[in-house]
């Protein structure tokens, strides 16, 4: 049934990406000069979860390095490293630059250095921006001659609500590409891509592909770990083939899936939140802070806490109700 699993991950990079052509071309256009071995414009990607705005950035940089081997691209996930630290330290690895430097116990402003000395251009992805402890992180990177940034984010508002005055200056005339949730139809196509790129013909029908597209109501990522549910279960009862009804058995199961991979891509912080939460099942603000304070090694302060909950939040990891001292937290 299967001949290529790579194309049933959620960061798989398709060749060809279909239904986003207009927002590529503005971000190609944009980081151009990164390819003739000049800074691009710095840009974002805002669109709500499961829009493909990650996928679009790799898609991108991946053109860009096509051009020119002298540019340099690295990826890292705020919401697992939001630290200055962190952060600094996720991209200089993945660029390959930090391999003789030990994270615990270095200051950030080497792994800065080493980005800064890298030759030739260096696009930083940063995912999850929203949810960087010190947007001072931004700032530095910006600042820095060869780096161009391409930040990724669920909402041009509240993000810029919350720079300060000095980074709305600097980003404010960036280039900001918006993504809509996809439609049904345009989901579809987006999963038979999946299909044609990792499975044997004829092996899922049209009508279930269609009802997997619906369950996901405009979000990629629900409707690939819907797919690969459906394959893995399929592969597992030994099936020749994957029908609605087999679709709607795992659904369950695919987003308690989902749900797993958010958590796994939490750093301890905000992990602990979370835990916290999901122990209690239900419990107020002041209760939460305190058997924060309790159990952490090193406590952020509160207002980081608060932020970092309001992210958790956001992707519908704990729920809140209330304001204030009366402000509750609950588990989905």
């Amino acid at each position: 049934m299967i001949t290529d699993a790579r194309a049933l991950q959620p960061d798989f990079v398709p060749q060809e990406l279909h239904h986003r052509e207009g927002e590529i071309d503005a971000l190609t256009t944009t980081l151009r000069p990164v390819a003739d071995g000049f800074a691009g414009e710095d840009a974002f990607i805002f669109g709500p979860s499961g829009t493909g705005k990650t996928t679009i950035a790799h898609y991108v940089v991946d053109l860009l390095q096509q051009e020119n081997l002298d540019t340099t691209t690295a990826y890292v996930n705020a919401m697992s490293n939001s630290t200055r630290a962190d952060a600094l330290y996720a991209l200089a690895r993945d660029a390959e630059v930090a391999y003789d430097i030990r994270k615990e116990g270095s200051h950030a402003s080497r792994f800065l250095d080493r980005i800064g000395d890298i030759d030739g251009q260096f696009i930083a992805i940063v995912d999850e921006v929203h949810v960087l402890e010190d947007y001072s992180t931004l700032q530095a990177l910006w600042e820095e001659p060869n780096v161009t940034l391409l930040l990724v984010c669920l909402d041009e508002e509240a993000l810029f609500a919350e720079f300060d005055q000095q980074l709305q200056s600097r980003f404010g005339g960036a280039r900001k590409v918006h993504l809509d949730r996809y439609t049904v139809a345009e989901m579809t196509a987006i999963l038979q891509g999946r299909v044609n790129a990792g499975l044997r013909p004829g092996v899922i029908r049209e009508e279930a592909l269609e009802h997997i597209a619906d369950l996901a109501a405009g979000d990629a990522r629900a409707g690939i770990a819907l797919l690969r549910s459906a394959v893995e279960q399929a592969v597992a009862d030994g099936r020749e083939e994957i029908t609605q009804a087999l679709v709607a058995d795992v659904e369950v199961d695919a987003r308690a899936d989902m749900r797993a991979h958010r958590v796994r891509e939490l750093d301890t912080d905000k992990r602990l939140l979370y835990e916290i939460v999901r122990e209690a099942g239900e419990l107020d603000a002041g209760t939460l802070h305190a058997r924060y304070e309790d159990r952490a090694q090193d406590p952020v302060a509160r207002s980081t806490r608060r932020k970092y909950l309001g992210r958790l939040s956001e992707y519908e990891l704990v729920y809140s109700d209330g304001v204030g001292r009366g402000k509750h937290y609950r588990h989905g």
